[in-house]
């Protein structure tokens, strides 16, 4: 006898076991995050055979744990041609059902910290709930401290006010030997920024942080790959706007072009974030800062084009939502990125990366091209310090020439 679910999906039986009465709900969680019809068939049917298989083994749905998954999957490859899309299938159910408090979260076994890590952890809380860091900086200096930590303490405690200007010294000598400058230099800020929080928590009363050996790393010592304005132009008119993800990506790469965003600005950009009626948009920036920029009216063309035609439904109060299931927002900026690699390629451009900072580079160097000052495009691109945005100073050839000296004996 056939039983419909949802009104959309027809099994040959009713479903049985512990998930039977489930199975409507995780359809129409299905639905809302945007499956196909065809996608949601197959899970729920995938999962009404995962609920009678249950049944036969004698699970209740209290007891259903990861493990029993791929040990359905085992068993029915005995029976059944498996599919490629099983195993995720199967874990959209778990994760329904978990998310519906049906089934408990699983608890990870926790394996002790080292004294090292013990330290690391409470360094990492105060980056983040003292210090207010930015994700990204935290996730960079936190390795490097453990590897410090580890190296002067081994799996002994960790007794900072044992620490001394050599154990630094060494340490920086000994790593930097095999990093990257920027690398070797990433590292001692976050020594520094350790010791300094050594001091603050009253466990070393000498300033470690002075110890800190400089590493050589000469700035500006190359030159912004900057996307040339023709090929903008030339990427920009590609783009199918007929198309919902053609109308997304085209809003996202005039965000790049026009204002000079970075990946995860565009990423993390909410629906409150736009103030249509002053035409201004306020952008979280590397720091967690918020910066209020002008929303230019090519821009906000294309964004409001993609929100009333190409943006699918969402309770997501993100601005650009993923085109495929499930709709959401972008997990991270290499969401960006990839869109960028992708139409740069369709397009056939010989741009000068793949990513997405060569529009912000882009910007810069045709705004000092039309006369813009320093200041203001340091202030365009949301730089903290004036340093950062002077590397646009090398290309801006027709400055550099009145600077450079005549040859000896004149031109031959």
């Amino acid at each position: 006898m056939k039983c419909i679910i949802d009104c959309q999906v027809v099994l040959s039986r009713a479903p049985e076991g512990p998930l039977a009465s489930h199975i409507g709900p995780f359809a129409r969680s299905l639905s809302k995050q945007g499956y196909s019809l065809y996608s949601i068939h197959q899970q729920v049917r995938l999962a009404s055979c995962f609920s009678r298989w249950l049944k036969q083994q004698g699970v209740g749905l209290r007891s259903i744990t990861s493990d029993h998954p791929p040990r359905y999957l085992r068993y029915r490859a005995r029976h059944a041609r498996p599919s490629q899309g099983d195993a995720a299938a199967l874990r959209h159910v778990l994760e329904f059902l978990r998310s519906e408090g049906v089934i408990p979260a699983e608890k990870m076994s926790a394996c002790p910290l080292t004294p090292a890590e013990r330290c690391t952890r409470g360094y990492e809380r105060h980056l983040r709930e003292v210090r207010g860091l930015a994700s990204a900086t935290i996730t960079n200096y936190v390795p490097f401290i453990r590897s410090f930590l580890e190296d002067r303490f081994d799996d002994e405690p960790v007794t900072l006010s044992h620490l001394c200007a050599s154990d630094v010294v060494s340490f920086v000598q000994r790593q930097a030997l095999r990093l990257h400058p920027k690398r070797a230099k990433l590292l001692t800020s976050a020594l520094r920024s350790f010791l300094q929080y050594a001091r603050y928590l009253g466990k070393t009363k000498l300033d470690l942080a002075a110890a800190v050996p400089a590493v050589a790393n000469w700035s500006m010592t190359s030159i912004p790959r900057a996307i040339a304005p023709d090929q903008i132009r030339q990427l920009l008119a590609s783009i199918d706007r007929c198309t919902a993800m053609g109308c997304r990506d085209y809003a996202i790469l005039l965000l790049l072009a026009r204002l000079g965003l970075r990946s995860g600005e565009v990423t993390f950009l909410e629906l409150d974030d736009i103030d249509w009626n002053l035409g201004k948009l306020s952008v979280r920036g590397k720091s967690g800062q918020r910066s209020d920029l002008p929303l230019p009216t090519e821009v906000g063309k294309a964004i409001a084009a993609y929100l009333r035609h190409g943006r699918p439904q969402s309770t997501s109060r993100r601005v650009f939502l993923r085109a495929k299931a499930p709709i959401r927002g972008f997990l991270g900026q290499s969401g960006v990125g990839s869109i960028v690699r992708h139409r740069l390629l369709r397009a056939g451009l010989d741009a000068p990366t793949y990513g997405a900072h060569q529009f912000r580079h882009g910007l810069a160097t045709e705004l000092l091209r039309q006369g813009a000052s320093l200041s203001e495009i340091g202030e365009l691109l949301g730089h903290r310090s004036p340093e950062t945005t002077k590397i646009y100073i090398k290309v801006d050839l027709n400055a550099l020439r009145t600077l450079a000296l005549p040859w000896p004996g004149g031109v031959r």
